[in-house]
């Protein structure tokens, strides 16, 4: 069928550039959308410090994670347990059961919930009330604790939630 007017058929005026076709677009879209989609994950999940990391040294066979957990039943069976409170600029320890070796130093182990690069070793000095060392700790998001002693016979554990300043440290595992 012709166009008497100009002789030209008016289907052809019709056809559109090819990247005009929301179809063409869809085909281009969906496998770029998956590719990308599969790289970020890639690289998400490549970081150290995930969500389900652990500061502990683990030993992996097959499926099977194990972890020495000594120093969490030593701190049990001392009846360990402790206070931190973090305040202008000073973390501060209080012993609040157990029996602690007052004049030795401890560890402090400030770690970041999924970013391991953030976390920090802090050696904590004794002083008259308990331990205290100068560090100034980030109030936007939670801290994973876990205090011990410089040989690493006991280990007490905590999570200091956002916006908080004091938290509560024991022992991962209870006595019987």
């Amino acid at each position: 069928m012709t166009d008497e007017r100009d002789g030209k058929d008016p289907m052809e005026d019709k056809r559109r550039h090819p990247l005009r076709e929301p179809m063409v677009w869809l085909v281009i879209a969906l496998p770029l959308a998956a590719v990308i989609g599969g790289i970020s994950m890639m690289v998400l999940s490549s970081r150290s410090g995930s969500i389900d990391s652990v500061p502990d040294d683990v030993q992996r066979t097959g499926q099977i994670q194990t972890t020495d957990l000594g120093p969490d039943e030593r701190a049990a069976q001392l009846k360990l347990g402790a206070v931190l409170q973090s305040e202008e600029g000073v973390l501060r320890v209080f012993p609040a059961g157990g029996q602690f070796r007052r004049g030795e130093p401890l560890q402090l182990h400030v770690l970041h919930p999924y970013e391991a690069d953030a976390d920090q070793v802090i050696t904590m000095a004794p002083d008259a009330t308990g331990w205290q060392a100068e560090f100034v700790l980030d109030a936007s998001h939670d801290w994973n604790l876990q205090l011990a002693d410089e040989a690493g016979s006991w280990r007490l554990r905590g999570r200091l939630p956002r916006g908080q300043h004091a938290a509560h440290l024991g022992p991962a595992l209870e006595t019987q």
